[in-house]
């Protein structure tokens, strides 16, 4: 394994790495992005995904985490100083590894017949990934993000995520006017406003849900071409946390189901 030591802020590998970490139109123009962690490393790992090149300081090389990771990898490992790497992280507290990876691209068309999740206009990175982490787990394998919503690829989403992007079938920029009337199975949006409860569907059948932006909740064409439900709040609150609302839909969709 060679290490390689880098200690200017400036040199060329390293601005590769913070422009991946930071800027998604850089994520998009070079076809990468970075996992953050080594639990994120190990899952990608895990699916028969390669590495292109990891980061990390002279600590972590010590650790046996790091070095799992390391003996599936085939390239050089750079090595950067302590300060330099909690400049880079978006993490802070976990132990250091950056690793750059390429983005995966969808293989497959959009299936109308399937369990779906649509993320409209729904921008914070920790609510998309936990949306991620929710779907997969209730066995949601398709996930469509529509043009505004935070960036699945994104280090932040990929952290909020932690591992669910891997086993999900991802669609990002996509325009909801050009596909919901293509869906042959329900389509339910979640809102408070003339609704009727959640727990009064038949979700036994496959289906697709349609979750809004954190402060204006979906869209007016989402209303018009969807059945409304809402979540019985007998305590009163205003509403609840898009993540939170979009995990009890999925979970009660389970719950008939088994």
């Amino acid at each position: 394994m060679p290490t390689i030591f880098l200690e200017s802020k400036d040199n060329p590998k390293i601005k590769h790495l913070r422009g991946l970490i930071e800027q998604n139109t850089y994520r998009k123009k070079q076809g990468q992005t970075v996992l953050e962690g080594t639990h994120l490393s190990l899952a990608w790992l895990e699916k028969g995904r390669k590495i292109n090149s990891i980061f990390t300081t002279e600590h972590a090389l010590e650790h046996t985490d790091l070095g799992e990771i390391i003996d599936q990898y085939q390239g050089a490992v750079f090595v950067i100083s302590e300060s330099l790497y909690k400049d880079l992280s978006t993490l802070g507290t976990t132990l250091a590894c950056l690793a750059i990876v390429d983005l995966p691209t969808s293989t497959q068309a959009l299936n109308f017949n399937e369990d779906t999740l649509i993320l409209e206009n729904v921008q914070d990175p920790g609510n998309v990934g936990t949306l991620l982490r929710s779907a997969a787990a209730a066995g949601i394998e398709q996930v469509v993000c529509t043009k505004g919503s935070a960036s699945l690829w994104s280090p932040r989403v990929l952290r909020a995520g932690m591992g669910a992007h891997f086993s999900l079938q991802t669609y990002e920029n996509v325009v909801l006017e050009d596909i919901i009337k293509q869906f042959k199975i329900p389509v339910y949006v979640t809102s408070s406003h003339d609704s009727e409860s959640l727990y009064s569907k038949n979700l036994r059948k496959q289906c697709v849900w349609i979750l809004g932006n954190e402060g204006q909740g979906v869209s007016e064409f989402a209303l018009k071409y969807a059945e409304s439900v809402a979540i019985p709040q007998p305590g009163g609150q205003e509403s609840l946390n898009v993540a939170v609302a979009g995990s009890i839909c999925f979970f009660e969709m389970v719950r008939q189901r088994l």
